[in-house]
């Protein structure tokens, strides 16, 4: 350490240089088992001279050369910068002393292009889509601000694309589809009253609370459980701990949807997911015990008018932990039940599913890594909330059980419906300069009595190859490509290559 602080903390402990009303007559308190040493400045070196020009080159050689990362600019940056470096400045006082206001305004997403030859087994296609993101910010504290998410190129599920082949029921050649649409997708409030009641109140206090209301986006246990943009309301308590039960950090958060809930246990007369007359009421954890992090939730799905008889309760729990140093391994359970059809007409949620998600610790840790993830999903079980273009259940079980979200790539039977399995692949990372994934994955029925509960019509193998590749730091190369075949319907084949702005 160099400078006058530490000789003047140095100082200070010693007794010296104190200000006149501290020292007179002042006690001088420590730990028990310390005492005072008297100040000896030959044990502090000078500070650093420097000469008359300041050499930039020769300052930077002090950090082995480094300089900033390149970091991505938002599309529209207004007010306060979203990097920027010292002092940030005094805020303004409109909403209290304590609780500083900063104007800031940032509209900032991606814009997705790709190209794509889809078989999906019914129809086969090629085109070229594209999709818009726009995240649009405005922080007027440091714990408040207004968030609304635009998705102009896309409508119903639909992205703005050119088709220039098509057969099996597919659209005419060379046909275009706008898709356009100017709804808002999500727009709501989020905050903490805590440094609200202060700015109020003009007093500090211990609150912390955060929440978020309006159309809001919500994703728990990585989107498995929960994957959905619904009208409501959110609030969590954070940062709690039990010493006697060993939990160093816990939160809880407490949520209720009126309006915009979507899942797939409760279709429209067109046979898409309803997002009126559903509700939803809910609470999730996370904790971190036993050398564990513990997630889990409980949550009931009410249905209204024509879809009251298809409410249901949903639960899940899961444990993420590190075994003998090599292993991380997930084990999740998502549950449904409760619902009660009427006419005796079939179920859409009831059953129960189980995750396991594994990876193993490599030699190198950070760009080796291989996985096995497995599942078990009896009669047909549900995600609490789950929005339509989300993809199923199994979206995290492998690459092979996800769509793009754009070209409609061909996937696997991703709803766990009377269906055991899993994925095994290989991620390598380079120079953490570049991603290729290869993995291969099969769906196996369960035989039984099934009555229409089960999506796959017979057991599906899968192949593919995922590789990505960042031009610069705004602009991604990505490349998927996969082959799959069923026992008891058509094969799927898919390749596909996009480009991904970032802004």
């Amino acid at each position: 350490m160099q400078g006058g602080a530490v000789i003047g903390v140095a100082a200070l402990i010693a007794g010296a240089d104190m200000p006149a009303s501290a020292a007179e007559g002042a006690e001088i308190k420590r730990s028990p088992g310390t005492e005072i040493q008297p100040h000896d400045p030959n044990v502090f070196g000078p500070d650093p001279l420097y000469e008359d020009t300041y050499d930039v080159e020769e300052q930077l050689k002090i950090y082995g050369g480094k300089t900033a990362f390149p970091v991505t600019r938002p599309l529209i940056e207004a007010g306060r910068e979203l990097y920027q470096g010292g002092p940030i400045g005094q805020g303004g006082t409109a909403l209290g002393e304590l609780n500083p206001t900063f104007n800031e305004f940032y509209i900032y997403g991606d814009w997705r292009t790709a190209i794509a030859f889809n078989d999906n087994g019914d129809r086969e296609v090629g085109l070229i889509a594209t999709r818009l993101n726009l995240d649009v910010d405005y922080r007027f504290t440091s714990t408040e601000r207004i968030h609304a998410f635009f998705g102009p190129f896309e409508k119903g599920g639909d992205f703005v694309n050119c088709q220039f082949f098509g057969n099996d029921g597919a659209k005419a050649d060379e046909s275009c589809d706008e898709h356009i649409d100017g709804n808002v997708d999500a727009l709501f409030f989020e905050g903490d009253l805590g440094p609200i009641l202060q700015g109020i109140s003009g007093e500090y206090n211990n609150i912390d609370l955060p929440f978020a209301f309006g159309l809001m986006p919500l994703l728990f246990q990585n989107g498995i459980w929960i994957e959905d943009a619904f009208t409501g309301l959110a609030a969590s308590v954070p940062a709690l701990n039990s010493p006697v039960l060993d939990i160093s950090n816990m939160d809880f958060t407490f949520f209720v949807g009126v309006d915009n809930v979507t899942t797939p246990a409760i279709k429209n007369e067109k046979g898409k997911n309803t997002d009126h007359n559903v509700n939803i009421f809910g609470a999730t954890f996370f904790l971190e015990a036993l050398q564990g992090y513990w997630e889990g939730g409980l949550a009931y799905i009410d249905g209204e008018e024509q879809f009251e008889d298809e409410s249901y309760a949903s639960f899940t729990l899961a444990l993420t932990k590190r075994y003998f140093g090599r292993i991380s391994n997930s084990m999740r359970v998502v549950a449904t039940s409760g619902q009660d059809r009427d006419n005796n007409l079939q179920q859409t949620a009831d059953g129960v599913i189980f995750l396991v998600e594994n990876s193993l610790i490599t030699s190198l840790p950070s760009t080796l890594v291989p996985y096995a993830n497995f599942f078990v999903g009896l009669d047909r079980p549900q995600s609490a909330a789950r929005a339509g273009g989300a993809g199923g259940i199994l979206k995290n079980t492998g690459i092979n059980f996800e769509t793009d979200g754009l070209t409609g790539f061909p996937k696997l039977d991703d709803t766990g419906h009377n269906t055991f399995g899993g994925a095994i692949g290989l991620q390598y990372l380079f120079n953490l300069d570049q991603q290729i994934v290869v993995e291969v994955a099969t769906n196996q029925v369960i035989e039984g009595d099934n009555e229409g509960g089960r999506s796959a019509k017979g057991n599906e193998y899968a192949i593919g190859l995922r590789y990505q590749l960042p031009l610069t730091e705004n602009l991604l190369l990505r490349a998927d490509a996969m082959h799959g075949l069923r026992d008891q319907d058509d094969d799927l084949t898919g390749a596909r290559v996009e480009l991904r702005r970032k802004f």
